[in-house]
């Protein structure tokens, strides 16, 4: 089922959106404001957003701008105003369409459906996608070997990033120092497992919001360390 992500503060008419959106089959998301927008669609894995231009705390101009700096999923504009500087200044960001209230919410519901089949079939046309990991917010892209982190790349050397990933294809499962220098540096642990501590210290420090309280990669004491999801 396709996960659609509704930014609209205009209440009434998100849960219009939303009504005839999921008698179609599709699971919705709404948020009121730009800022939490732009949070759920970096964090969720959502198939398309119908993004209000006119939002609280950011515009739907940077909240178009900074999803499309991360992902590449079909975005529809929606705006009270007419006027072609609007529409032209949206797609130039790299939205799919716009479409002008008061709407048909029937032609929003076609327009969505033409936008996920367009969608599904340019991924599907035999590009080569890059293996990306998504978990709450970071992304870690394994063909370009990037990391963003709630859409802002974030440097990592070869080492951490090879951590990190090794980390988050296995999530829950606890590994100890020992086996992560084996595995990361490819020779048995006979060597300093210190720097198994260190390279965790540095990317807590790039991906953690608060490293004394880690969120993604916890130590178990005794043991070793695990990325929790």
């Amino acid at each position: 089922m396709s996960k659609i992500l509704i930014i609209e503060d205009e209440i009434s008419i998100a849960e219009l959106e939303k009504d005839y959106l999921e008698l179609s089959g599709f699971n919705v998301i709404i948020e009121e404001t730009g800022d939490k927008g732009l949070e759920t669609a970096l964090r969720e894995n959502v198939d398309l957003i119908i993004l209000d231009l006119m939002l609280p705390n950011m515009d739907g101009f940077d909240v178009c701008k900074k999803v499309r700096e991360v992902k590449n999923i079909p975005i529809i504009l929606v705006s009270a105003k007419k006027e072609d500087i609007d529409k032209i200044r949206g797609l130039g960001l790299g939205a799919d369409d716009y479409i002008t209230k008061p709407f048909s919410p029937s032609e929003l519901v076609a327009r969505v459906k033409a936008h996920l089949a367009r969608y599904d079939r340019l991924v599907g046309s035999g590009a080569k996608k890059n293996e990306v990991i998504e978990i709450r917010g970071i992304k870690i892209d394994k063909t370009a070997r990037r990391v963003y982190v709630n859409g802002e790349e974030k440097a990592f050397t070869t080492k951490e990033f090879d951590l990190l990933t090794f980390l988050a294809e296995n999530p829950n499962h606890v590994f100890t120092k020992e086996e992560l220098f084996s595995k990361i540096w490819d020779m048995e642990s006979v060597g300093d497992i210190a720097t198994v501590t260190v390279h965790i210290k540095k990317i807590r420090e790039k991906i953690e919001f608060n490293t004394s309280k880690p969120q993604y990669i916890e130590t178990i004491w005794g043991v070793g360390y695990r990325f929790k999801v």
